[in-house]
């Protein structure tokens, strides 16, 4: 017998960033498990018990026309926004059950392609959208940002539609014309490869703001907990500092495989020149925030889905795994290179390159919970005896927790 909403549904989430380059809200994406009925009603209880007033906006998208009507039925006023897929609006009932809830106050947001907006009176029912870029539009966007290549070439139409949200943004250019030029309210997820591909003449270089918050953490003489957390907010800047306490100038006789050991050994005052020597160096590129955001979500993640029983030293190691396992898209070589590198546990190891060992599951979970992958969350949660409920309210636990202001 099921015990909680949460293990009657299969979750997924994806972020959705705004032209600030920050969280503007997640899309949690929701599937019930098999033939169970989803308690809607405790759904929305149980997110509301959650969330507090720093945590994202929601945007919740169920992935079946009978959980969408379970939630524009029974959601109050108040309810985070609600995913509506325009083509399931040519079945009357779920129509008139769309129109009660946006006479209730909900907040509706319409889904579908750019190309098949939906008419005048549909419209009415939802405050925003989230319009699907077809690669048609896409060219056509960048023709318009582009402008004329000639005099006799007309100047092609901008399909992006101010204050909206966009997904199919697949490259960064697109990115800055949909956030940038166009005023879109947020796009979904985040061209990573491109962002990185773009800006690889740079070199990698930690980020500016994380280094500067650490040497203020400093100043202030905070606690070495708290070192630890801000340093863990920069995959790059965490690697570089391992790699750096475990280098042949400082002499040590034997290696140091966490960040906490290499605080303690280093000392503020070392730890102080070492971050000024990082600091000229440092990126304050804007497009690489939502990529370090979304590591350092992927490493909370990981940490979270292990028993609660574990002892704090394994946590902080499989942060580690989550944090460190995309140092290969940072670095442009073999991951299994990047880490052999400095003395890592070979648990981090194995999770992060090989995808073995007790930390691999909880790393494999966190990236099918970002990449909404339903079968690969079943699957996984069976093959390693983890429940859906667990998993569920570890995300949730994690997405809450993740400020829009900051990583």
């Amino acid at each position: 017998m099921v015990q909680s909403v949460l293990g009657s549904l299969v979750m997924g989430y994806r972020p959705l960033w705004n032209a600030a380059r920050r969280l503007a809200g997640v899309q949690l994406y929701l599937q019930g498990e098999g033939a169970v009925r989803v308690d809607a009603a405790h759904l929305l209880r149980t997110l509301q018990e959650l969330w507090t007033a720093s945590s994202p906006p929601l945007l919740l998208s169920p992935r079946s026309p009978q959980l969408l009507a379970e939630l524009l039925e029974h959601a109050p006023r108040g309810t985070p926004w609600i995913a509506v897929p325009g083509q399931w609006l040519a079945e009357p009932s779920l129509r008139a059950q769309a129109q009660a809830a946006h006479a209730r106050g909900l907040r509706l947001v319409w889904q579908g392609e750019l190309d098949h907006l939906p008419d005048t009176d549909t419209a009415r029912l939802f405050d925003n959208s989230l319009l699907q870029l077809s690669p048609g539009d896409a060219v056509q966007a960048l023709q318009s940002a582009r402008g004329a290549a000639g005099a006799a070439q007309e100047r092609r139409r901008n399909p992006v539609i101010r204050g909206q949200m966009y997904d199919g943004v697949a490259s960064r250019a697109l990115l800055i014309h949909c956030l940038d030029d166009s005023g879109a309210l947020a796009v979904a997820g985040w061209p990573m490869e491109d962002v990185l591909h773009s800006l690889r003449h740079q070199g990698a270089r930690p980020a500016r703001e994380v280094v500067q918050k650490l040497l203020k953490a400093i100043d202030q003489e905070q606690s070495i907990d708290r070192f630890e957390d801000i340093l863990g907010e920069d995959p790059l800047l965490a690697y570089r500092f391992i790699t750096h306490i475990n280098s042949a100038a400082l002499g040590l006789r034997t290696g140091v495989d966490s960040l906490r050991r290499g605080l303690l050994v280093m000392g503020y005052g070392s730890l102080s020149r070492w971050l000024g020597e990082q600091l000229p160096h440092a990126s304050s590129e804007p497009d690489l925030h939502p990529i370090r955001a979304s590591m350092v979500l992927r490493a909370r993640l990981t940490e979270h889905l292990l028993d609660p029983g574990d002892g704090k030293e394994l946590r902080r190691e499989i942060y580690l795994s989550g944090l460190l396992s995309q140092m290969d898209e940072l670095l442009r070589e073999p991951l299994g290179a990047i880490l052999r590198r400095v003395p890592l546990s070979s648990r981090v190891y194995d999770a992060a390159v090989l995808r073995t060992g007790p930390y691999a599951p909880s790393l494999e979970l966190a990236c099918a919970l970002e990449q909404a992958d339903a079968h690969a969350v079943r699957q996984l949660c069976e093959t390693h005896e983890m429940s859906l409920e667990h998993v569920n309210r570890s995300l949730l636990r994690v997405l809450a927790e993740w400020e829009p202001s900051g990583p």
